[in-house]
């Protein structure tokens, strides 16, 4: 690791390879061919992108003998042979190969037999008239048993949230069916049966390959995770040969409803110390004082048996055949922020608003815990939702949401994604039904090395160090599994087999997190000036509270081992803050009594005013002010800006801060940083250009929308001199007496007046590049030392501030740019540089002459209006032959948008004053 500053700008100049984003390149079908394997790779690698991530998705095209177009079968020999091919190409270009554990997600396919699916608990409903004695049992299925039933008073009052009052301990547990029918005694009354069955969720794994279709697997049973990777992975790797992938991936945890296995009664009572069977009702509806307390064993015990049975032997599995494994840990089952500690390469995922690094997100979830347990590179699934629909996305949009995730601890952008498309699909090709296309028929794809290279060097320098988060929030993760709830089913039938949602019930910890955890609580930290991490029990447990600060988000229940840990920590000056209320209750059924008893006692001591780094406040909105008291901010700015973001890491010799300007104006601040030095540098992550920055009484910071900064303080840093103030002058009005030759054409065009494309009826459905021409006087070069020329394309317009109230479908930058959607400028034959960002301008002094110059500049749009000006596809045959397996997302959003130059274009000289 560099330990200079010296050696620190040199490697940030020209970082390292293994910086550099990744994306998930989607092979449909798979239909792919090794030309069109090989063209891929190396337009990747021309842009600057360091690696694939090879999933395996559904056919978008049918089998064709007269073109030769054919779809592999998933893990056949012609398929692997394709990923050999693609390994060995990846190889030889020097792009790092990922490769997904199966086909679509979650994990599972044809391998998985019933007794190995994803399993659920189902709980049905019979209603029993007065005076009958005998009931006819639910239907078993194929990997289904019955657990209990119960039979219970039908007339009950109902809470105002839907809960049963009263009931539960009237409920009789009924002897097993008899030739498919319960017995029991007449009643005068009308009653209930409650049937606990355990049983299968039936989900298919989504979105799978030509044969890989099947039932979602047990993730709380080891037996199914060793069957897919002796069946799936093995033969995935074999085409790998002796060299294996960087890293195998396991995606989104989305197996909905799953919170069952076979072996769960099994388990609880090994783990939590008593039966569960007499307690089911407290799963579903009935409320007693247990309730919480058995919810909460029931989810921990989720918990415990994903992380145990799916995880570890999934990580060992990596481990033996000398690879690492790549995980999303969150989602259904409940695994927490600490079973990210069973992968080697914890992963995040954006969600889809400019919000989501103040609030509870995926990101900051795997973040933390990668900090925590100590993984340097922490990647992230970026762009999912960027824009829609698919080749909607610009490159501002791109840079815009990739901030986001370096302001929450992300170092490794895995790019969602880059979609296989073969020539016969014709422009733009392929996408996949919901995310942003990234490849190479995007007219603008000219201007991503340069984008790609920024990432690539904020990239590097975040993984430079330590991370300096300085508050931990403690995840309620005992609060949330008390919140689990099974669900009441009505009966199938013929007409409704399934009579109940895909998604089912929420078993999901990061889910249900922001219903507990007020959304207030992040931002009210990160608006006081400090950064955060999530930390919950067990990895408290396990590292303990490596912060100045840990802040307990309205807890009220948490074991009392981990209370006497977090009251240990205050007593020798951590600061430690309860909001809302302070814990009070035992997170379990067992010794509940004696260990809330403990609880109320250890709060009364931490917060009754004998230590002085412990305080409560009854409002999530007075945290901030009440963390500003006890510690030192990090990094304050002037005047406040909570839109403006940071993120800090410790290096040996120096502090580094990554800020980014979220906001779509213009932010003129000064930065206070606690940990500053003598000398500050600005570390430019677009040319690798370092300077020296005054910091005489902070750093002056003026951002740009969507503007960021790397600032570095050492006391070896380069002395920071004031910025001479300059006077622009205009030199000459470029805006007129173009003339634009679309595409490949010989055809030039005259265009008096910069407009956009879609006012011509010829080129309105044009999607791709133009190049504009002309030429312009510069009288005299005498000038002053210092004098620059610039050409400028104008500012961007902002949107009505209405926008920013309303709940975004997708994340974008919300700019309507002069130039649409990016631009490459030539100057007398050298090119001088990319357009695509604000400021929309580009020193062009190196080139600029004295004397008749000329200017040419090749404008990239969006495949957006030639997706307009055509019928789209709608896949009626190919849904009929292998089943409606997607639904393209927001083909009512693709229309003609403005493209091209839109003006003004000016040339500026700025002399020095």
């Amino acid at each position: 690791m560099p330990t200079t500053t010296n050696l620190l700008r040199e490697t940030f100049r020209n970082p390292p390879d293994d910086s550099r984003i990744m994306m998930r390149w989607w092979w449909f079908g798979p239909a792919v061919t090794k030309p069109e394997i090989t063209r891929e790779l190396e337009e990747m690698k021309h842009a600057g992108i360091g690696g694939v991530e090879i999933t395996h998705l559904y056919a978008l095209g049918l089998d064709d003998a007269k073109t030769g177009f054919h779809n592999q079968p998933f893990l056949s020999a012609e398929h692997l042979n394709a990923l050999r091919f693609a390994a060995q190409e990846a190889r030889r270009l020097g792009l790092r190969v990922d490769v997904t554990l199966g086909s679509g997600w979650p994990l599972g396919g044809t391998e998985i037999p019933v007794d190995e699916a994803a399993g659920e608990l189902r709980v049905e409903e019979i209603d029993v008239p007065p005076g009958v004695t005998s009931v006819k049992a639910p239907f078993l299925d194929q990997g289904e048993a019955l657990i209990a039933a119960f039979v219970g008073d039908a007339s009950a009052d109902i809470r105002a949230d839907g809960m049963v009052l009263g009931v539960a301990r009237e409920l009789a547990r009924l002897d097993a069916p008899v030739d498919g029918r319960f017995a029991m005694a007449a009643a005068e009354r009308p009653r209930r049966i409650l049937c606990f069955v355990s049983s299968r969720t039936g989900m298919m794994v989504k979105r799978p390959a030509v044969g890989a279709a099947g039932f979602v697997l047990d993730h709380y049973n080891a037996a199914a995770i060793k069957t897919h990777l002796d069946s799936v992975g093995a033969k995935l790797l074999s085409a790998f040969g002796d060299r294996p992938p960087y890293a195998v991936f396991s995606d989104s945890l989305e197996d909905y409803g799953s919170d069952w296995s076979p072996k769960l009664l099994e388990e609880f009572q090994k783990r939590r110390g008593y039966d569960l069977t007499p307690h089911l009702p407290a799963l579903v509806e009935y409320a007693i004082p247990e309730t919480a307390a058995i919810r909460h064993d029931w989810g921990r015990t989720l918990t415990e048996m994903a992380d145990e049975n799916f995880l570890e032997p999934m990580e060992a599995w990596a481990k033996e055949h000398h690879t690492r494994l790549r995980a999303q840990v969150y989602g259904m089952p409940p695994v927490t922020l600490s079973s990210n500690r069973l992968v080697d390469l914890p992963e995040g995922e954006g969600k889809a608003t400019f919000r989501m690094w103040r609030e509870f997100s995926d990101t900051r979830w795997a973040a933390s815990a990668g900090h925590l347990f100590g993984r340097n590179v922490i990647s992230s699934e970026t762009w999912t939702w960027l824009h829609s629909p698919a080749f909607r996305a610009t490159p501002l949009d791109m840079k815009a949401e990739a901030d986001l995730h370096f302001l929450q601890g992300i170092n490794q952008l895995v790019g969602h994604g880059w979609p296989y498309s073969p020539e016969s699909a014709g422009e733009p090709g392929w996408q996949m039904y919901a995310a942003a296309a990234l490849n190479a028929h995007n007219p603008w794809f000219d201007v991503m090395p340069e984008l790609m290279k920024y990432l690539q060097r904020v990239s590097w320098a975040l993984r430079q160090g330590k991370p300096e988060n300085d508050v931990a929030i403690l995840l309620p993760n005992d609060d949330v599994w008390a919140k689990f709830s099974a669900r009441v089913q009505p009966a199938a039938s013929a007409a409704n087999p399934r009579p109940f949602s895909e998604n089912g019930h929420s078993v999901s910890m990061d889910e249900m997190m922001p219903w507990v955890l007020d959304d207030q609580v992040v931002a009210q930290v990160l608006d006081a000036g400090f950064n955060v991490d999530f930390i919950d029990a067990d990895a408290i447990d396990q590292v303990g509270i490596p912060y100045r600060a840990l802040i307990l988000p309205g807890v009220d229940r948490l074991p009392v081992a981990t209370y006497g840990k977090i009251a240990a920590y205050a007593r020798k000056g951590g600061v430690v803050i309860a909001t809302r209320r302070k814990p009070a209750t035992a997170p379990g059924f067992e010794n509940a009594e004696r260990d809330s008893a403990r609880l109320q006692e250890l709060s009364r001591d931490l917060f009754g005013g004998g230590v002085g780094t412990a305080k409560f406040v009854p409002e999530d909105a007075s945290l901030g002010a009440e963390l500003k008291k006890l510690t030192a901010p990090d990094m304050t700015l002037t005047p406040a800006m909570p839109q403006v973001g940071f993120i800090h890491r410790r290096l040996e010799h120096g502090n580094l801060y990554f800020i980014a300007n979220t906001t779509i104006v213009a932010e003129h601040l000064t930065a206070h940083f606690r940990d500053s030095a003598r000398r500050a540098e600005e570390w430019d992550a677009f040319t690798g250009e370092v300077r020296g920055v005054a910091n005489n009484d902070g750093v002056k910071l003026d951002l740009e929308p969507y503007g960021s900064r790397l600032i570095y303080f050492a006391d070896d840093a380069k002395a920071g001199d004031p910025e001479p103030r300059r006077e622009e002058h205009l030199a000459a009005d470029l805006s007129h007496e173009w003339t634009v030759r679309f595409g490949d054409g010989d055809v030039a065009e005259k265009m008096d007046a910069l407009r956009s494309w879609t006012e011509d009826a010829k080129t309105r459905y044009f999607s791709g590049r133009a190049a504009y021409e002309r030429k312009f006087d510069v009288m005299s070069k005498d000038e002053t030392p210092g004098t620059r020329w610039i050409l400028d394309f104008g500012e961007a317009k902002t949107p009505p501030l209405s926008w920013l109230t309303g709940e975004q479908h997708n994340m974008q930058a919300y700019l309507d740019a002069p130039v649409r959607e990016a631009a490459q400028v030539y100057v007398n034959g050298s090119f001088a540089g990319d357009v695509w960002k604000p400021p929309y301008r580009v020193d062009v002094t190196r080139w600029v002459r004295a004397g008749v110059n000329r200017l040419r500049i090749v404008v990239g749009n969006t495949a957006m209006n030639e997706m307009a000006g055509k019928p789209l596809p709608n896949y009626r045959l190919l849904w009929d032959r292998y089943g409606r397996l997607f639904e393209p997302q927001d083909m009512d959003k693709v229309e003609a948008l403005p493209s091209g130059l839109l003006g003004p274009v000016r040339l500026i000289r700025s002399d020095p004053r």
